[in-house]
């Protein structure tokens, strides 16, 4: 077909705007480009370009195959996804997803997500996956280490395209820079505005992160705003809850870990507990690759300190269950209950956790701040305890009920059966996961 007719054949396909670009600057979309190849003077491209980077690239020597062929992707993408085609061409309320990575994670502004994509891993780059299927999915890239704060932060510097400003008060308190890197002109997403319905996804830590981040966009802070200088960032002015449509966490520690807080309790000794010979260099290796590094910062400002227990506790006391935004937790667990009640991990779990895994499935004790950790703490994923990563602490929760989901709630979806990495596409054993992430963005887009 000719230019005008593929035009005409996706306007008849009610195509999604920014799916197609046909001219200009292409961002997150499916293109057609004349290039000048070695071989020929004139050929035509068509590809997915992801933030300056070419992926699934198709050449043809014929301008009108490579729209035919440009028609068939469409085609394919409305056959998968026909809900995203059903919309009117104007309709405002299409949700744009954005993952968030753990503890020593990574997104897509990282060189790491070309060679391993955080999201997909071993099954390869979920993100592209997502897309394929019709939904608008981007990766975020913060700090590995950083704090919930700090994280959130960067996450709207991203999304927002703008710097990154960690606040004033906060900065001057845990001692280090107000501004990080600059995203103006490098933003996550295409379009941010009032219209923008963001679907916040977060891994681990990543979790905890999404949720302070729509905090501040509804509430923004207190502390920051009392500052009273001129340039307060929007995020911490508040006021744009209503950009929030969803919060997903994913095996993240909603209330805390005990895989920090056991180390703290003199009453119990993580090094009586029984565990594989080999489990111990890779425990090592774990605990060096998400230790933070020294730059002159308060250690309070760091993943690590909000991991614990009573910090995760208290960053929950300031963190509201909004009415209007749907909430969705998915907690993990890869341990067999034994006969003296401790959990062990089941045969297959990666082996960076295994140890922690043992150690955290006997544990029981109090937190320096009185909290008590029963037997109920016991049952993990290698990482993170099963019952942390559910509803937070005294927030309205429910099992998720397809076709009666409400906002304002905290949907538990059932425990998924897989270790702290599973849900990512597993570190060094391979976990296939598309279909879970189709089904669950499924289930959301169905909300709007």
């Amino acid at each position: 077909m000719k230019r005008n007719e593929l035009i005409k054949a996706l306007e008849e396909l009610n195509t999604p705007k920014g799916l197609i670009c046909l001219g200009g600057i292409p961002n997150d979309c499916f293109c057609v480009k004349r290039i000048s190849h070695v071989d020929k003077p004139d050929m035509w491209e068509v590809y997915y370009s992801e933030r300056g980077k070419k992926y699934d690239s198709v050449l043809f020597d014929c301008e009108e195959d490579a729209y035919d062929h440009l028609f068939d992707i469409v085609k394919g993408i409305k056959q998968r996804n026909p809900r995203l085609f059903d919309a009117p061409k104007n309709h405002k309320e299409k949700l744009t997803y954005i993952f968030v990575h753990g503890l020593s994670g990574w997104g897509s502004y990282d060189e790491t997500y070309r060679r391993m994509p955080y999201w997909g891993m071993r099954g390869g780059d979920l993100m592209e996956y997502l897309r394929g299927q019709g939904y608008s999915c981007y990766a975020a890239s913060v700090a590995p280490t950083g704090s919930a704060w700090d994280r959130a932060c960067e996450l709207y510097a991203q999304i927002a395209g703008t710097r990154v400003d960690y606040g004033l008060a906060h900065s001057s308190k845990y001692g280090h820079d107000r501004f990080g890197r600059d995203f103006t002109g490098d933003a996550l997403i295409p379009e941010w505005d009032k219209n923008t319905k963001l679907v916040i996804l977060g891994h681990s830590f990543g979790g905890v992160t999404a949720r302070l981040f729509a905090e501040l966009m509804a509430n923004g802070d207190q502390t920051e705003k009392e500052t009273g200088i001129a340039d307060l960032s929007p995020l911490f002015s508040g006021g744009m809850g209503d950009r929030i449509h969803s919060i997903v966490t994913l095996a993240a520690p909603t209330n805390g870990t005990t895989a920090y807080d056991m180390f703290r309790d003199p009453a119990f000794k993580a090094d009586n507990v029984r565990v594989p010979w080999w489990s111990k260099p890779m425990a090592s290796m774990m605990s060096r690759g998400t230790r933070a590094d020294a730059d002159g910062r308060d250690e309070r400002d760091t993943a690590g300190y909000d991991m614990h227990i009573d910090r995760a506790l208290d960053i929950n006391s300031r963190i509201r269950t909004m009415p209007e935004v749907y909430y969705f937790a998915v907690p993990c667990s890869f341990t067999i209950k034994q006969k003296d009640g401790t959990h062990r991990p089941k045969n297959g779990m990666e082996p960076l956790f295994v140890m922690r895994s043992c150690q955290i499935g006997a544990y029981t004790g109090a937190t320096n701040g009185g909290t008590v950790i029963g037997e109920e703490w016991m049952e993990n994923d290698g990482l993170v305890n099963t019952v942390s990563s559910m509803a937070p602490m005294g927030a309205p929760s429910k099992p998720l009920e397809k076709g009666r989901v409400k906002p304002g709630i905290w949907n538990i979806l059932p425990t998924f059966d897989g270790d702290h990495m599973a849900l990512q596409g597993g570190l060094t054993k391979k976990h296939e996961i598309k279909g879970f992430y189709t089904d669950l963005l499924g289930m959301i887009d169905s909300l709007v």
